[in-house]
């Protein structure tokens, strides 16, 4: 299925500036030029009121002047007996009556009406439903003597539909060119917005695996852009680092498969080109170096389910103290160092036993392979944590690294010597399954001399 046709961003945000404007524009257009018509008509209504009731008062008194005052621009006044004659006129007025109105006295009528009649031989126009007319006209009957006729006061509204038509002629011809205008001026601004995104999207389309040293240009602002500028180089910063990490990893793990391989190798040489080999003796060699080679094989798989995630931890309670007490007597077994375990007391967890286990293991071959003569264990259930520790008087870990021994394949320099041990996952294990419990691993000072491995966990009976 192909893909979808679609405006860019900055064809859309000009599209859609431009359509709104011109409907906001066209609907205040309009009703703009409502209210003016409206208006205009409304005071040229008033206009003839005004003069109709000023007449009707005159004529109420007995002061009739003719010709009467004629209204402002093209107008009629008409003083009309009861009978239908005109009596007074404005000059140059018609003869008959403008309109038929005839209100009773003191009350008044309004109508609109297309033509007014100019001379006798003009025939009268009747009010009609049209939606355009050029004259408005204001009837008012009159009291006291003259008591039954009727003042008619017939105001033009040309001037009012002229001006409406020249306002409307004008917002016509005005709102193409501003709509014209908005649209030139989004796509211009939307234009120089979007610049830094382009040049965003360049350059992360330059980067590949090998240059993810290379980053984005960050705007000079602290706006949307220039804070998605700021994250992506903070994601390029994770992303280089992770692959630096797992470049080391693959290369320290070669590093440390390559060693047993080729002592295996070698003895298996050296046993096949001496026909006075002791077999047994080169096959329980090889089987150790096969042990290393399958026991760091075990430590990546854990370390590759833990960053997928799929480290998967029971959820049994474990006396965590019995865990201490078997591996104190393991190490008491071997009888290289004096092992301490006065300090431990009850301590429960949630979890999973062997790795629990796991942990303490490593800890304590950790501190076994570098204490001077001995290695104490202490646990205590404190404020809803339980306190596991392992401590050594070895010559400990200098405060500058103590974050990167729980690295993977992290080694003090001390500890890099065949004789020293590991493979330098042990701790980065530990950190791995202390977290996947709810918990924290740190490494400080023993007293002033060694080091201290401290795990807090959470108690089984929760804080």
């Amino acid at each position: 299925m192909g893909r979808r046709w679609r405006l860019s961003v900055r064809s859309t945000s000009t599209v859609v500036a431009v359509l709104v404007v011109s409907g906001a524009l066209t609907v205040g257009s309009l009703g703009l030029l409502h209210l003016l018509r409206d208006s205009l008509r409304g005071s040229a209504e008033d206009a003839a009121r005004l003069q109709a009731a000023g007449l009707a008062d005159l004529v109420q008194r007995g002061v009739v002047t003719s010709p009467l005052p004629a209204p402002r621009g093209d107008g009629v006044a008409q003083l009309v007996s009861p009978a239908g004659a005109v009596l007074a006129s404005s000059a140059p007025g018609p003869q008959r009556p403008v309109v038929g109105l005839r209100p009773a006295a003191g009350r008044s009528q309004v109508v609109e009406v297309r033509s007014i009649p100019v001379d006798d031989e003009t025939p009268l126009r009747e009010p009609h439903d049209d939606d355009r007319f050029p004259y408005t006209v204001v009837a008012i009957g009159v009291g006291g003597p003259a008591r039954g006729s009727t003042i008619l006061v017939a105001v033009s509204l040309e001037a009012a539909e002229s001006s409406t038509g020249t306002v409307g002629a004008a917002l016509a011809a005005g709102l193409p060119v501003l709509v014209l205008l908005v649209g030139a001026t989004v796509w211009w601004l939307t234009g120089r917005s979007l610049r830094p995104v382009e040049a965003i999207r360049a350059q992360v389309a330059d980067i590949s695996a090998g240059d993810l040293h290379l980053r984005v240009p960050e705007p000079a602002s602290s706006d949307e852009i220039a804070r998605l500028a700021r994250t992506m180089n903070g994601m390029l910063d994770r992303l280089e680092r992770a692959a630096e990490r797992q470049r080391q990893f693959v290369a320290d793990a070669s590093h440390e498969l390559r060693s047993p391989v080729a002592t295996a190798r070698t003895l298996l040489e050296v046993g096949l080109a001496s026909p006075n080999v002791d077999w047994p003796t080169t096959a329980a060699d090889v089987l150790a170096e096969t042990g290393r080679m399958e026991r760091i094989v075990d430590d990546l798989l854990l370390l590759a389910r833990a960053d997928e995630g799929t480290l998967r931890i029971g959820e049994r309670t474990v006396d965590l103290d019995e865990v201490v007490l078997e591996e104190a007597r393991r190490l008491r077994a071997r009888g290289r160092v004096a092992v301490d375990t006065r300090l431990v007391s009850v301590g429960r967890v949630v979890g999973d036993e062997s790795q629990l286990g796991r942990v303490v293991r490593n800890l304590a071959e950790n501190a076994e392979r570098h204490a001077a003569a001995g290695v104490g264990f202490e646990l205590v259930t404190d404020d809803g944590v339980v306190r596991l520790a392992v401590t050594d008087d070895g010559p400990g870990v200098p405060p500058e690294h103590r974050q990167a021994v729980f690295e993977r394949f992290a080694r003090l320099d001390e500890g890099r010597a065949r004789q020293g041990g590991g493979a330098g996952l042990g701790l980065a294990i530990v950190r791995e399954l202390v977290t996947a419990h709810g918990g924290s691993v740190t490494v400080a000072d023993a007293n002033g001399r060694g080091a201290r491995f401290e795990v807090v966990l959470p108690t089984a009976e929760g804080p």
